[in-house]
């Protein structure tokens, strides 16, 4: 990923040091093990624990040789150590700890991005709160159907994030299994109790049943996971590129004193946040079919997943890290416009109105037929000479002999539209 989407914490976790740190730890963890066990002398880890230097540039010299990281990596590592480092990898196949050094480094990105997802639901909580019932007009196929509320609108998407939340700590945990199972995964090599002791070490859950590598199904969950919060980001970005359009204008995002929006046209102010957005979750996304792809290996293993993961792992974290920090600065900073709502409210003069008037004269012996017909020549009509619903309604000598306009009156009222809101709040944000 490049520097301009990443962020420093989870950065580290894919830096070569950090890498090749796991590699350590894993290899430290089976030694302590083996000693446990009496597989190999006492006291090796911890002499190749005070002994050890990780050099990245020195393994990558290395490798460039023999072709071979983890090899590379181990003589690496017996340069400083010395003769106690032949106890490292006792037993152990490479995917032991390439493994489980990626799905620990996918549990700590896992992580921060739980950490991401939580502020971002305090954000929009706070305005689906503050915006509870600041009315705006609902949209279905991009024209106005019936009132909602704004706050009703984030409190849509703080639903789908509690979800994404859900499903993020599901793939977590589906991802943090930890392999040291030796070449084929059957143990011949190596102790299961090894395998057991690194697992508890590392705070890995331990594999069932390895091939040679850890299963690729519990991969594909987690990218698929990512792939599905990236959308749900773009459904709130698009959502705010609508509403920010200039004849719509209910929501913007912030615009700072010293922030320019065009190089041509000054009086520009445009949603590039949001637009950004939608550009990092086609990126988020399309690391999801590589991951379902890499399921299916050959027999016990390959390494066809190995160059996808290699960039998938990294670039799809960081991207989806910085999206949603970004994503909760927007609506955190985002300039919402209640006047302008009720403006957009009233463009089309009331004939939002027009699924009441139907149904009180369906009660009043209209079939659903005849009433339809009727409401919507009046909301048609309402609509192309730009002028009154309620008085085209009001002056239907057909809907006047049925329904008196005082009662008629009553059917053009606000308050109808929002009278279950508490409702849909409490069952949203109950614990």
């Amino acid at each position: 990923m490049i520097e301009r989407y990443t962020r420093k914490e989870i950065k580290d976790i894919w830096e070569d040091y950090n890498r090749y740190s796991i590699w350590l730890s894993i290899e430290l963890a089976a030694a302590e093990a083996m000693e446990k066990f009496k597989i190999i002398p006492k006291g090796v880890a911890k002499k190749v624990k005070a002994k050890a230097k990780i050099n990245p540039k020195r393994i990558l010299q290395i490798e460039s040789k023999v072709k071979h990281d983890i090899i590379a990596f181990l003589t690496s590592i017996t340069e400083k150590v010395g003769k106690e480092a032949r106890y490292l990898h006792k037993g152990m196949t490479s995917s032991d700890v390439l493994d489980t050094c990626f799905n620990l480094q996918l549990k700590q990105s896992g992580e921060i991005l739980l950490k991401d997802m939580r502020l971002l639901l305090q954000s929009i909580k706070k305005q689906a709160i503050k915006h509870k019932f600041t009315l705006c007009i609902g949209r279905s196929h991009g024209i106005h159907a019936e009132p909602i509320t704004f706050g009703l609108k984030m409190l849509s998407f703080y639903q789908e994030f509690l979800r994404n939340k859900k499903r993020l700590e599901n793939s977590i945990k589906e991802i943090s299994t930890c392999a040291i199972s030796g070449a084929v995964g059957t143990f011949a090599n190596v102790d299961p109790r090894i395998e057991s002791y690194v697992a508890k070490k590392l705070k890995l859950i331990v594999e069932p049943i390895s091939t040679q590598v850890i299963p690729r199904d519990r991969h594909a969950q987690f990218f698929s996971t990512l792939g599905i919060v990236a959308s749900s980001i773009e459904r709130f970005a698009v959502e705010i590129r609508h509403l920010q359009r200039t004849e719509v204008l209910e929501v913007e995002e912030f615009f700072g004193k010293q922030q320019k929006g065009s190089s041509a046209m000054p009086h520009k102010k445009n949603p590039i946040l949001s637009e950004n957005l939608t550009g990092l979750a086609r990126l988020i996304r399309s690391s999801v079919m590589p991951a379902l792809e890499n399921v299916a290996l050959w027999h016990e293993r390959d390494i066809s997943h190995s160059a996808v993961e290699r960039n998938i792992g990294p670039d799809t974290t960081i991207a989806l890290d910085f999206a949603l920090n970004r994503l909760s600065n927007v609506v955190q900073n985002l300039n919402v416009y209640p006047k302008n709502m009720k403006k957009n409210l009233n463009i089309t003069n009331g004939i939002f109105f027009s699924q009441r008037v139907l149904l009180e004269l369906t009660t009043v012996g209209f079939t659903r037929e005849e009433s339809y017909k009727i409401v919507q020549s009046n909301a048609m009509q309402a609509w192309k000479e730009n002028s009154s619903f309620y008085d085209k309604i009001i002056s239907d000598k057909k809907i006047i002999n049925k329904i008196p306009v005082n009662k008629l009156k009553k059917l053009f009222d606000f308050s109808y539209h929002t009278k279950k809101i508490n409702i849909i709040f409490k069952r949203s944000l109950k614990k």
